[in-house]
């Protein structure tokens, strides 16, 4: 299989290191890895880690292996614990929600107050 891999970044590395151990899915932010240079053919992420291992480059804690599949997109993300790895995928910001221009409800509701106020009897 062919695995691109990123690494954390120091200072998010030191949170990850100090984090509890939770388990399952692990959501990653891309703000926190290293653009991805190193890929390499390996059979198993296991046995991926003993080749980066060998050449002096080891995977740490918080470093990611992503599959790549025939078209080299990503199939599959794997975040490197203490224990081993666990799947992961890329943080997907929700899309911010448009704010209503002020302006014009305030003109609408001053539209609406003086219609009101036209429509009431004189006292």
């Amino acid at each position: 299989m062919r695995l691109r891999i990123y690494r954390m970044k120091e200072i998010p590395r030191e949170n990850f290191r100090w984090s509890a151990h939770t388990g399952g899915l692990a959501v990653v932010k891309a703000k926190d890895y290293e653009a991805a240079f190193e890929e390499l053919d390996a059979a198993s992420p296991y046995s991926a880690w003993n080749i980066l291992k060998t050449q002096g480059k080891p995977l740490l804690p918080g470093d990611l292996l992503e599959t790549l599949n025939e078209e080299g997109v990503c199939s599959h993300l794997q975040i490197t614990k203490y224990i081993g790895f666990e799947p992961a995928q890329w943080f997907i910001p929700e899309p911010k929600a448009e704010r209503p221009d002020s302006r014009a409800q305030v003109t609408a509701y001053a539209t609406e107050l003086a219609d009101r106020n036209s429509e009431s009897p004189a006292l």
